[in-house]
């Protein structure tokens, strides 16, 4: 697949409660991935295991989808930026072959065919339906009959929760909140969504007199879990420390600073023996991709991710900027680990449901956490996103330091065939995306 982009590719980027126990490498920032890895070394053969058991797959298919999900997350990222506003969201479908990226402008839609993705013109862009749940979330407390609400980019909308009976009120308060009907889809729902403060995902940890939830993702210094899982200043036990940094309602995410003597690993517990599992980056997932969780109560278990930027109405109040999946939980389960392949996604929120009879559970995006403390996250090595340090494998020309798979950030440097290149914009490098080739990413330095 090492060949050069085709004219229309080119012009793409040339236009262009429940509780975690997750850690990222050493290197990585808040905002910023590290190199996420491929194939059969995306993640770890527990990982595969519990794909296979999950989503009903063999563990070569389960390997052959983190690898093709990886790509799509790539493409999505490349095309989100070449598209500008006419980015309608993406999705993969329900075997992870096929990644959808809607556009607003027909225009553009060979600068998605070019990169691989099936483009499909819709009347909102991504934008314009973020803006549009933007005020439901300040439209100030939902009914009680609303459970949430989310963006829903396979089908252009934005999506009101409501319980039976109250469907018309949920209409009513979309309307009231200023948004186009044409824009608003209502659907009937059972969910019953609660923090689930009593119970833990990864290792559990003790707060607040007798109280439990779990270690998310490890961090310098100590470790993020969900913001329900005790308010600033509480005290920690097993590990000791307090909680420095917490949000709930609004959002929910939370920052554990842990005492001296412990010790944060990258390590997520898969609670079935064995290893534990390493993460190796944050690079987000894309809709419809499969995601698996830990948490001390039920262990792991996957699903798909099913939308994201969606709110959830908690008899606390909304939490808004959650991820909606399938992948079941229970209480004890809360701020647990959410991994993609070896990429960190989230910590637990909470959910409606269990898992004999599944339901529906919502995670905290982790980046969105580390930007929040400015934290910085443990993962099991790897390069700092923007390396130049790696090599291509295979047979690389001479003098290059440039490797596909990698994440650069806007300003990196890199060598190819001797020749020195600055990255233009940010991006996960892909086979065929060379410097030479895609000229709106790199420039001679």
């Amino acid at each position: 697949m090492n060949r050069k982009l085709t004219a229309a590719a080119m012009a793409a980027l040339t236009a262009a409660g429940l509780a975690t126990a997750v850690a990222l490498t050493p290197s990585a920032t808040a905002g910023q991935t590290a190199p996420a890895a491929v194939g059969a070394d995306a993640a770890s053969p527990e990982m595969l295991s519990a794909m296979a058991r999950d989503l009903k797959l063999t563990p070569d298919q389960a390997r052959q989808r983190i690898a093709r999900e990886h790509k799509a997350s790539s493409t999505e990222q490349a095309l989100r930026g070449s598209l500008g506003n006419a980015f309608g969201g993406a999705w993969l479908d329900a075997g992870a072959n096929t990644l959808t990226v809607a556009l607003t402008d027909p225009a553009k839609a060979d600068q998605v065919r070019g990169l691989g993705a099936v483009p499909k013109v819709v009347a909102r862009s991504q934008a314009a339906l973020d803006s549009a749940k933007a005020k439901l979330d300040a439209h100030g407390k939902a009914p009680q009959s609303v459970p949430g609400w989310y963006v829903d980019v396979n089908t252009n909308a934005v999506v009101v929760l409501a319980k039976a009976g109250g469907q018309d009120a949920a209409k009513a308060w979309a309307k009231s909140a200023g948004l186009d009907a044409a824009a608003v889809r209502v659907e009937t729902s059972t969910e019953a969504p609660r923090p689930l403060i009593d119970v833990i995902g990864g290792n559990a940890y003790n707060f607040g007199g007798g109280s439990r939830c779990s270690i998310g993702f490890s961090v310098e210094g100590g470790f993020v879990t969900a913001g329900h899982c005790g308010t600033v200043g509480t005290q920690t036990s097993n590990p000791s420390g307090s909680v420095a940094g917490s949000s709930f309602p609004g959002n929910d995410y939370g920052y554990v600073r842990v005492a001296a003597g412990n010790t944060p690993r990258p390590l997520v517990n898969r609670y079935s023996g064995g290893q534990n599992v390493s993460v190796e980056g944050s690079t987000e997932a894309a809709v419809g991709a499969s995601v698996c969780r830990s948490g001390s109560t039920t262990g792991w278990h996957c699903g798909t991710i099913q939308q994201k930027n969606a709110s959830v109405n908690y008899q606390e109040g909304t939490v808004s900027g959650l991820t909606r999946t399938n992948a079941c939980a229970e209480p004890g389960d809360s701020g647990g680990s959410w991994l993609a392949g070896a990429q960190a996604q989230g910590v637990t929120s909470g959910g409606s449901g269990n898992c004999s009879q599944g339901g529906t559970f919502y995670f905290q995006p982790v980046n969105e956490i580390l930007q929040a403390y400015g934290l910085r996250l443990l993962t099991s090595g790897g390069n700092p996103p923007g390396s130049t340090t790696t090599t291509t494998p295979g047979n690389p020309p001479g003098g290059t330091s440039w490797a596909p798979y990698t994440n650069y950030a806007a300003g990196a440097t890199v060598t190819y065939s001797g020749v020195t290149y600055r990255a233009i914009q940010g991006h996960t490098s892909l086979p065929g995306w060379e410097p030479p080739n895609v000229p709106s990413l790199w420039g001679r330095a």
